[in-house]
């Protein structure tokens, strides 16, 4: 018990803290309707007419939140209300937001998500499993300094993927999400 109590004591991580995420409309595709509190975000079937910005996505439909890191431990949380296919994680600043997207941590891109009855971990080459019933929340943990991206599906489960040892190259990085066809996402307060 005295060891225990000696790691925990003289190696204490620093707490995460609770990122207040809200979607950026500057960064979204014109299929992706954002509220007005910018904390949700569903496809439509019309595009809307929005101006064509470096910063705004033209092909993959995605959207980052409006805050980026580059220190500390961050955590949020996203209610996936409706639809199955749909990815979250982190994305470099600098992440291409002309043409279709690659998501691969080469690419500067850290997600999972759901695609029908499985969950892709988007690694090269991308990991999959199978999916029990509907998502409901999860829950994505950003670690700057260690370089790790752990994604959660429930507060008190185990972490179901970590990335380990990514390499954000100094840039800073945002909350990142795409979203399919029917799909809706919510960020949890």
């Amino acid at each position: 018990m005295l060891n225990k109590f000696f790691i925990l004591f003289f190696s204490p991580s620093p707490p995460s803290s609770t990122a207040n995420v809200t979607l950026d409309p500057e960064t979204a595709h014109p299929r992706l309707i954002l509220s007005k509190d910018q904390k949700r975000v569903r496809w439509t079937d019309a595009g809307q007419d929005l101006p064509t910005t470096p910063q705004r996505f033209d092909a993959s439909c995605c959207v980052l939140g409006c805050q980026g890191f580059t220190v500390g431990r961050h955590c949020w949380e996203v209610e996936v209300a409706r639809g199955r296919t749909w990815a979250l994680g982190v994305a470099r600043r600098s992440v291409p937001r002309k043409g279709w997207l690659e998501f691969q941590p080469e690419k500067g891109i850290w997600a999972m998500g759901r695609c029908g009855n499985r969950y892709r971990v988007f690694t090269s080459p991308i990991t999959t499993f199978p999916t029990t019933g509907e998502t409901g929340r999860v829950r994505v943990a950003l670690d700057y300094g260690e370089g790790q991206v752990t994604f959660y599906l429930a507060e008190h489960e185990p972490p179901i993927f970590t990335f380990h040892k990514a390499s954000f190259g100094g840039e800073s990085v945002f909350p990142f999400f795409w979203v399919g066809r029917g799909s809706h996402l919510r960020l949890c307060p």
